[in-house]
């Protein structure tokens, strides 16, 4: 089970809750949709949850963005 409140964007305090309703609402289709927008900014500062995660562990906004494609959040 995926914890929803695991802070992904660390920079921007965003949680994957808070990310996949972001996506959800905004219909993004790519990382570069979601790093460009102005509605919920991520992966805009130090760029570390873009694609291997703030630790190093693969939870990133790719992962986010994939997990909600397959609807699984």
């Amino acid at each position: 089970m995926i914890d929803l409140d695991k802070e992904i964007c660390v920079c921007n305090s965003l949680t994957i809750r808070e990310i996949a309703e972001c996506i959800k609402t905004n219909d993004f289709k790519t990382v570069a949709e979601m790093t460009a927008n102005d509605e919920c900014p991520m992966g805009d500062k130090c760029e570390k949850c873009v694609e291997e995660g703030y630790d190093y562990d693969g939870f990133s906004l790719s992962m986010v963005l994939s997990l909600v494609k397959q609807d699984r959040i």
